[in-house]
Order: structure tokens, then sequence, then C-alpha cells
């Protein structure tokens, strides 16, 4: 029942767009072609995979369901996926290190729901620690590959990334509903608007592919 209703949820916000947030792909730019337009479309739906998946992973792992396993197995092919899709603008080693990058969020970000769990602060503190140099790991990794993705931009969206899944999390675990519900529409709002920033970056660095 918990899988339709996120499945229900995912399919409403794939046709109403939250207030303020940018149009979907095809909407994106008037004059934008339709291989910028897939692009965009594309790089929604790997980037919502994520934090669909990052979802439900967090739902089972905090209440202890079997599932658990099942939702992490699916959330690391979506780093897989995320790799796979640069791959073709930055070359397969450039893909794989930004799939292990992004698995080592993943990663940590389990041990930090483990910790918060068991109310170890200092473990919690030290995940914490952990994820936020991942994330700054990712953002210099990005803006390396890339000169229209700034260094700080990026830490920002990483970081702001981190805090509202964060706020998903601790919501989860005091058992907070509105909350939870609140924080899922911050967490989905926030990464289209990443994901498009990154697509538009793209674009920009290879006009002659779009």
């Amino acid at each position: 029942m918990r899988i339709v209703k996120l499945s229900l949820v995912f399919a409403i916000y794939m046709v109403v767009s939250l207030p303020g947030m940018p149009a979907f792909a095809g909407q994106h730019a008037e004059h934008e072609s339709s291989k910028a337009a897939d692009l965009h479309a594309d790089m929604r739906k790997l980037w919502t995979d994520h934090v669909v998946w990052t979802r439900d992973y967090i739902i089972a792992a905090v209440g202890d369901q079997p599932d658990a396993p099942a939702a992490l197995a699916r959330l690391l092919k979506n780093q897989e996926d995320i790799g796979g899709a640069v791959t073709k603008y930055y070359g397969d080693a450039a893909g794989r290190q930004l799939a292990t990058l992004l698995k080592d969020h993943i990663a940590i970000a389990g041990d930090l729901i483990k910790a918060a769990k068991a109310g170890d602060k200092a473990a919690q503190s030290q995940a914490d620690t952990k994820w936020h140099a991942n994330a700054t790991r990712i953002a210099d990794f990005l803006s390396k590959a890339n000169p229209n993705w700034p260094r700080a931009t990026l830490v920002d969206m990483m970081n702001m990334h981190l805090s509202t899944t964060t706020d998903e999390v601790v919501a989860r675990l005091t058992g907070n509903w509105d909350a939870d519900v609140r924080a899922f529409d911050k967490v989905y709002d926030h990464i289209l608007k990443m994901s498009d920033a990154l697509s538009d970056g793209i674009v920009k660095e290879f006009p002659e592919k779009f």
C-alpha cells in the first residue's frame, strides 16, 4: 500500500507543478530544441528516481521493514544510472567516478539514519560531517567537468539536498507526518531545480549536440 501511495504521489507531481517550480521539460524554454528537451526530461526522471527511492528507503529503514534491502538496491542502481547519463558527454571514467561518489552519498545517509535511530549523537554528527564532505567532493567533480556549473552554486545545491533530506528523516523518526510531507515537497522541488541546472550546463557546454 505504501508503494502504491508513493507511485500516486509521483504521478501527480509529474502532471501538476508545485508553486515556484521551474517548468517541466518541453516547457523549459520556448526555443529549446527537442534534444535539449529530451535531456531535461531524462535528467528529471533520474533525479526524481533519486529522491523517490531515497524516500522509500528512509521509510523502510526507519520502520525496520523487510523491503529496506530491495529499496536500497534500487537506489544504488539509480546512482549508476546517473553516472551513465553523463558518460556520453564526459566519458566512461567520469561516469564511473560520479556513480561512486553518489553511492558514497547513499551509504553515508544510511549510516546517519542508523545513528539517528539509535540516538547516538556522536555517530550521527560524524556521519553528517562525512556526508557534507562527500557533497563537496561531488560539487568539486562536477564544477571541474563543466565551467557552467560554478562550484559555489553546486555546493549550495548539494547542501540544500542534504538539509531537506535530513528534515525528511527527522520528521519520520519523530512521527511528525505533516512535517514529513512538507519535507518531501521541498526535497522534490529542489531536486528538479538542481536537475534543470545540470541539464542547462550540459546544453551550454555542448551546443553542437543540441
